[in-house]
């Protein structure tokens, strides 16, 4: 069982850094490399969906925050995914005091 988990985290960090626009092969596969061998089952699970998502839509979202109902599951993986990157929070997000 922990081989299957092994190799579930290879593979999204495979697909991370393989996406089809490089912007976002970049931007998901540091993430990725540096965040994915520690994820619990359940974060990756969540990752794993976020992987299968359009580009564009990744993008606008990583971008702009994910606001939208459509992307609320996944509002907590790009704010980390924002704050891996040194982003402010997105317009809406609330500001979090980092003292």
């Amino acid at each position: 069982m922990q081989d299957d988990l092994q190799i579930r985290r290879r593979r999204a960090i495979y697909r991370a850094s393989h996406r089809g626009t490089k912007e976002m092969d970049i931007i998901l596969g540091r993430y990725a490399e540096a965040r994915v061998a520690d994820m619990p089952e359940a974060e990756l699970e969540v990752f794993e969906r976020f992987l299968a998502l359009p580009d564009p839509m990744l993008t606008t979202w990583f971008s702009q925050g994910a606001a939208s109902e459509e992307g609320a599951e996944f509002a907590p993986l790009v704010e980390a995914l924002r704050d891996h990157f040194g982003l402010l929070p997105a317009a809406g997000d609330k500001v979090v005091d980092r003292q």
